[in-house]
């Protein structure tokens, strides 16, 4: 810095510096800077912190893996992060010792009833036949020792617990000291009493049993004080921080411990995040968040659900999701394009909060919005070239591309299919080539079709027609049948749907007007979504208020496809059913389903 100033000085860039001083030594660094004649100090100073190292600006990345997730953190985070690990270990470590410090006083319990009793505990240990039955004798009985009555007198007066804090977990009230003042041997303490040399019963190993077992019932309160204290565990953090600066703190100025060297091993990020499936949203005006798939509980049909996301008036939660976080999400938009996202580059956010804008993480042109995600999980995360894409348009128009046209991530995304004016893509689905295809209108008409009716096309070819609209109406929704044995869930815009039987969509050729899905009335509204679901899945619901229900299917009647359905969800005033996800049964597990009912009431309470 001092060679840079003199250049500085030398080169006329810094004017009004007379002299430059360096009086650093031991006590630290100083530098006297003496000014010429008339100068403003504060002018001087300002060109020094602008042009030279007196003042420097750098960026730091603050990113630690917390809970096996990388996170921004700032400096107050991080050591409230490291001071609540540091809490944990000591808690633990504490709870550890005074399991085998409870333990350890328990067998000197023992052996100082034996010495208190030496000559009754030798002549039953003399009559028995074999160890197996000495042990038993000795248990059977009841001895006293005035010491350890003693020392349990004094444990139970000076610690809030009394005389149980010094007892091991799991030993039966009827072992140890008991009401009469007389003191019943457990199992382990018989053992160890068989085992006892000779030696011990001199009058020196019988001062150092005593002496240990006062030592250890003086550790146990330690160790019960510790737990029982919040301040003692910071203070012994200190302890240890500070032994560990004084033990590998530098030795000299400018001297490392340790050397910098270039890893061999290059790892990326993902490799430092734990797969977890996550519950991916999209809001009506592109704000994207995940949340941890465990944070939500099952609860029964027309329940009011929890809070899924915060939104605006004019918002809603458009798209919901569920995926892991090393699986890639391909994003569709309305327009047509295609966009690569892994799971784990989704921001997280809390129930509470909204997400971020989803024009942050892909450069969307004015007015294009993703509207369909899709993952590719398993085997389809190598993009294999026998594997499909079958994309659906608002007029029905429907394309099939093979997956493996969509292998090379772009940052500016790819055109997955090239749409007419006006018209935008509404689903995309991965498929085999060997299925049927469903679309359903939202005037709750349905076609159902072979999937080989459309032949495979490039990724900018405009496709061909899948069902034929009336006027005003549009397609809603397009399913890749999986077997018969599934069945068709429709839900409308007042909270109401069904559960048909995929049997009853008889198969016709693409591009007719096709069959009635749901019976359209007053009471049900549009059609706003459908899903081949079985009777053992789970669903969630979602509103335009940003509420979320999850409900067994078997909860939902399978009724006839002309009928008006039952009610899916209680809805406030004013909003309306948005969508619903099919939740495959590995990612339905909860973790206490006995819950459900409670959760349902609470939930209802609460939202």
């Amino acid at each position: 810095m001092l060679e840079r100033i003199a250049e500085l000085v030398h080169e006329k860039k810094l004017e009004g510096i007379s002299h430059i001083q360096d009086e650093s030594d031991k006590s630290g660094m100083r530098v006297v800077i003496e000014l010429k004649r008339g100068e403003v100090p504060e002018v001087v100073l300002n060109n020094l912190y602008k042009q030279t190292q007196l003042q420097d600006t750098f960026g730091i990345n603050m990113v630690a893996l917390i809970d096996g997730q990388p996170k921004l953190c700032n400096l107050k985070q991080l050591l409230d992060i490291f001071l609540e690990h540091r809490r944990e270990v000591v808690t633990r470590r504490t709870v550890y010792e005074l399991r085998k410090a409870r333990e350890r006083g328990h067998v000197l319990e023992g052996l100082a009833v034996a010495l208190a009793n030496i000559d009754e505990f030798i002549r039953i240990i003399k009559e028995s036949p074999t160890p197996p039955m000495a042990k038993a004798a000795l248990m059977q009985q009841s001895w006293d020792s005035s010491l350890v009555r003693e020392m349990l007198a004094r444990a139970d007066s000076e610690n809030p617990g009394g005389a149980a804090a010094y007892r091991p977990e799991g030993l039966a009230m009827h072992f140890g000291m008991q009401a009469d003042g007389l003191y019943r041997l457990s199992e382990d303490q018989a053992g160890e009493i068989l085992q006892m040399r000779l030696q011990r019963l001199t009058g020196l190993e019988q001062d150092k049993i005593v002496g240990e077992y006062k030592e250890v019932m003086a550790v146990i309160a330690d160790l019960l004080d510790i737990l029982s204290r919040p301040e003692r565990v910071t203070f012994i953090i200190s302890e240890e921080l500070t032994a560990l600066r004084q033990e590998f703190g530098q030795t000299k100025i400018g001297a490392r411990r340790s050397v910098v060297e270039h890893n061999v091993q290059e790892l990326g990020t993902e490799d430092l995040i734990t797969p977890t499936d996550m519950v991916v949203t999209l809001s009506h005006t592109g704000y994207m968040k995940s949340q941890p798939l465990a944070e939500y509980r099952a609860q029964r049909r027309g329940g009011r659900g929890k809070q899924a996301t915060a939104t605006k008036e004019d918002d809603w939660v458009d798209q919901l999701f569920i995926a892991n976080t090393h699986d890639w999400i391909l994003c569709f938009s309305n327009r047509g394009r295609v966009y690569w996202l892994k799971v784990w580059e989704v921001p997280q956010g809390g129930r509470a909060s909204r997400g971020k804008p989803i024009v942050n993480m892909f450069p969307l042109q004015p007015g294009e919005k993703v509207t369909v995600v899709l993952p590719l999980t398993g085997d389809n995360r190598v993009f294999p070239a026998d594997r499909f894409i079958f994309m659906c348009t608002a007029r029905g128009t429907v394309k099939k591309t093979a997956l493996d046209e969509f292998s090379n991530p772009r940052k500016a995304g790819i055109i997955a299919v090239d749409l007419d004016e006006g018209d935008h893509l509404i689903g995309a689905a991965l498929t085999d080539g060997k299925h049927d295809v469903m679309l359903f209108s939202d005037g709750g008409k349905a076609v159902r079709f072979d999937e080989d009716d459309v032949r495979p096309l490039g990724r900018q070819a405009r496709g061909v027609r899948g069902m034929m609209l009336e006027d005003g109406q549009a397609v809603i929704a397009m399913l890749v049948a999986e077997d018969e044995s599934q069945s068709v869930l429709t839900a409308t815009e007042n909270g109401y749907g069904k559960r048909t039987s995929i049997v009853e969509y008889t198969r016709h050729g693409r591009g007719t007007k096709g069959m009635i899905a749901i019976q359209q009335s007053e009471r049900n509204g549009k059609v706003v979504a459908a899903t081949l679901v079985r009777a053992e899945d789970e669903i969630m619901l979602i509103t335009d208020k940003g509420v979320l229900v999850r409900t067994r299917v078997s909860e939902i009647r399978e009724l006839g496809r002309a009928t008006q359905g039952v009610t899916l969800i209680a809805l406030d005033d004013g909003a309306k059913l948005s969508g619903l996800q099919r939740i495959v049964e590995n990612d339905a597990q909860l973790d206490n389903p006995g819950d459900a009912d409670s959760d349902s009431a609470s939930d209802e309470s609460n939202s």
